[in-house]
């Protein structure tokens, strides 16, 4: 079968590797139908952080047909479409224990800790996915995991309704972020993003308005009220620390981006100005409210995807994607 392999940093191939399976005990050998690039694909692609093998098939995020079931598993059956749960959690250290496997102290990834959804098959324990409504599109399904990061990043910040919230990056979570707050009836919703698609797509699809991340145009969208509400998607310090030097006193960001190195903020404004800052590590049981929200929310989702890409296009699109080029708010591959 085709699948795309990393083998370094910067290293990316299309080859031919045999078929995975059959599942073994607690497993699920899964039929890929849909799958989406993620930012922290690009960032191991670049960096290799939290690659723990290679090579190694990438993608965490995937929608696939259920083709066969090991020994004891019961909750899938084969024929049944499922989403992937990215997480790879010990399931025994203090954090799983009490019901935070997003802050394990060895949590991994599917596509880093074992091989992922770009390919035509992979085997994966059966605790690890979740069956989704086979009225949902491939495309749509595979969005469940992100989804469930917005939804989650959304419970971090706990924002107040009927207040202001600032969105920094449109990219695949932050534009989720902005949907999630439109359909939750959060806001006004503010968002900026330089990248024009992106910005056309969720002013489109959400009541959310573009502004620009300087105060006068901030407060020609919500007047003398102050934006107690942030939320940080871009992974970029200076906009970081634009941030913390718009929000009103006693505001709250909530920080989703992920970082490329040390990030130099104003300290002092965030002392004297009572700021929190909150960090969101992917999800904790988010995604089974996403993937219950799928049906409803798929026509707006389906609009916010790209046309599917093939696997041997992957390569391809990781440069298009890091040179700024990205096409829709997600790229999504058929295998």
């Amino acid at each position: 079968m085709r699948a795309v392999r990393l083998h370094g940093v910067g290293q990316l191939a299309v080859e031919d590797v045999p078929v995975p399976g059959p599942p073994g005990d607690g497993e699920v050998q899964l039929k890929v139908l849909a799958a989406g690039i993620c930012g922290s694909d690009l960032h191991n692609f670049k960096t290799g952080q939290w690659i723990s093998r290679l090579p190694v098939t990438p993608g965490h995020e995937f929608a696939a047909e259920v083709l066969a079931v090991g020994p004891g598993v019961t909750q899938v059956t084969p024929g049944d479409r499922v989403a992937a749960d990215s997480r790879a959690a010990c399931g025994e250290c203090a954090p799983c224990r009490a019901g935070r496997p997003n802050l394990c102290l060895s949590l991994g990834y599917v596509g880093e800790v074992c091989d992922g959804g770009f390919a035509e098959q992979v085997v994966l324990p059966a605790a690890g996915v979740l069956r989704v409504d086979s009225s949902v599109p491939p495309e749509v399904a595979a969005l469940s995991e992100p989804l469930a990061v917005a939804l989650h990043t959304i419970r971090r910040l706990d924002p107040a309704k009927g207040e202001p919230i600032l969105v920094a990056g449109a990219g695949p979570v932050g534009g989720l972020v902005c949907l999630m707050l439109d359909h939750l009836g959060f806001g006004p919703v503010l968002f900026a993003e330089r990248q024009a698609t992106r910005r056309r797509l969720i002013a489109e699809q959400t009541r959310a308005r573009a502004v620009g991340l300087d105060g006068a145009d901030i407060a020609a969208a919500v007047g003398d009220q102050p934006v107690r509400f942030a939320v940080e998607a871009t992974g970029a310090g200076p906009v970081l620390d634009r941030l913390v030097g718009l929000v009103g006193g006693g505001a709250r960001i909530a920080m989703v981006g992920v970082f490329h190195g040390a990030a130099t903020i104003n300290a002092t404004a965030i002392v004297e100005r009572e700021i929190e800052l909150r960090g969101c590590s992917v999800f904790a049981d988010e995604q089974k409210a996403a993937v219950s929200l799928l049906p409803v929310l798929a026509p707006k989702l389906q609009r916010l995807v790209s046309a599917p890409i093939r696997l041997d296009d992957v390569p391809a699109a990781y440069q298009a994607l890091l040179d700024g080029n990205a096409p829709s708010l997600k790229t999504i591959i058929k295998p």
